[in-house]
Order: structure tokens, then C-alpha cells, then sequence
């Protein structure tokens, strides 16, 4: 290997964390050309894990190495969401949490990339596409291994329980999340409730907050946010709720 080249694997060795994906694209915008990752290939520098995609031999992968590459390489805003985020910054640990199944939001203009979809993870992967909240909005970065990746903040993390609620997420797991979140900060929740395109999301929200008492729910201006119109029946044969117009399962309206 020539002078130049090994001085470029060096920089790449030396400037990328360890155990992450490689994206073959992103490669090439930055001078490694698809014949030069080959080399690195035959080599055994790297190994490829599918179309498009390269990782450092030896390294071990995992799917936050993968989300690493989807946001910091080729721009997507696909991330940990829901329980999986909560779990990640130990809001969750109280409830039965299955490590083998891993909750992403993304935003509806991303398309996750074969080699993503077919690696096997050792977890199963839910990828929810969707524009209810603005996809920057509301997340924060956390450490993994050499590396940080972009995460839902609690507040937002909620939202995007709801969001799934009923169908795949039980409203009383839910209201259970909220309750230990007494912290959140009030602008906060502000911003992403008035961003908040989803009338079911606002409301579940705004219901289970104040049925949890936390105080920050009293600095909510919810003037500024809007609820529609109209009674919402998230589940039938439910218990009403008549202040947010929704109709919502009795054993959770029961829970005192």
C-alpha cells in the first residue's frame, strides 16, 4: 500500500470511533473512493455487513452503531424513541422492558437503508416514519461506547408513546412512565405541545400529566396549544373524561 493511501486509512483509523457503521457513500464524499474502499476490504482493514455499508474488522456493532451512521453520516433523524429512550436514560427500569425489542422514530422523509434492515441486530427493530412532531425537536445526545448518538428526551419520548397508544402501547404502561417524570422542564414540554400536530397525543398528554400531579404541569400555557375540537374516543367502551374530551380506558381512569 502506497505512502498515501496508508496515510488516509490512518486518518480514517484515527478520526472515526470505533464500533460504528461506515456508510459506503459518506465514505466516498470524503475522498475514499468506492475502489479504495475495495482495497480496505482485501485487505481486512474493514469488512462489509451489506450494499453499502462497511464496518472495522473486529469491531462490534450493534444497532446504536448503526443509528450512529443513519444520523451522523447521512443526515436522518432516525432515533431511539418511546420506551426504548426512556429505558436508555434509565426512566424505565421499573417496568418489564425487553431488551430484544428496540422502538426508532423517524422523520417521514427518511427511508432506512437495506444494509440497516437486513443486519441482524441480535434485537427486533420498530421503525415509526412519521411527521406528528418536527424531527429535530426535543432530542438529546447520550454516550454509548466511543460514540454519541441522538436520543428522545423524556418529554418527547412520552409523546411518542402516545403516539402509539392504544394499539401498540398500553395507556396505563404509559401514565406509569409519567408518573416519575416530575422534572421536565415546563418550556420544554411547551414547545414540543405546540408543535405537537397529533390532537390524540396533546390531549393523552396533557391528561396523564395532570392525573400524575407533577408540578411543572401547572406552568403549561395551554392557550398556546392546541386541542381541536370535538370528543376524542381513544378506546371504546371507556370511561369519559369530559375536561380533554376524551374517552379513555376505566381501569386507568380508576387508578387514583
Amino acid at each position: 500500500m502506497s505512502t498515501v493511501r496508508e496515510t488516509k486509512l490512518n486518518t480514517l483509523l484515527s478520526t472515526q470511533p470505533s464500533d460504528i457503521v461506515l456508510s459506503s457513500a459518506w465514505l466516498a464524499d470524503q475522498g475514499y473512493s468506492l475502489d479504495l474502499q475495495k482495497r480496505y476490504k482485501k485487505s481486512q482493514w474493514f469488512d462489509s455487513i451489506g450494499t453499502g455499508a462497511l464496518i472495522r474488522h473486529g469491531d462490534q456493532v450493534d444497532y446504536l452503531g448503526g443509528v450512529y451512521a443513519l444520523q451522523s453520516q447521512l443526515g436522518f433523524f432516525v432515533h431511539p424513541a418511546g420506551k426504548t429512550a426512556l429505558s436508555m436514560q434509565g426512566k424505565a427500569h421499573y417496568l418489564e422492558l425487553s431488551a430484544k425489542k428496540v422502538q426508532l422514530f423517524g422523520g417521514k422523509q427518511d427511508s432506512l437503508p437495506l444494509w440497516f434492515k437486513k443486519r441482524d441486530w441480535s434485537v427486533s427493530i420498530e421503525c415509526k416514519l412519521t411527521s406528528f412532531l418536527p424531527p429535530d425537536l426535543g432530542l438529546i445526545e447520550i454516550e454509548h461506547k466511543s460514540f454519541t448518538v441522538k436520543v428522545s428526551s423524556p418529554a418527547r419520548a412520552v409523546m411518542e408513546c402516545l403516539y402509539l397508544a392504544p394499539k401498540s402501547q398500553p395507556l396505563l404502561e404509559v401514565f406509569e412512565l409519567m408518573e416519575s417524570l416530575n422534572n421536565l422542564r415546563p418550556a420544554t414540554v411547551q414547545k414540543l405541545l405546540e408543535a405537537c400536530s397529533s390532537i390524540k397525543v396533546k390531549r393523552l398528554f396533557l391528561y396523564l400529566a395532570d392525573k400524575a400531579g407533577h408540578e411543572w404541569f401547572n406552568f403549561i400555557d395551554l392557550d398556546k396549544v392546541d386541542l381541536g375540537s370535538g370528543k376524542r374516543s381513544i378506546v371504546s367502551d371507556g370511561t369519559y373524561v369530559a375536561k380533554y374530551q376524551i374517552t379513555v380506558p376505566k381501569e386507568l381512569e380508576a387508578v387514583i
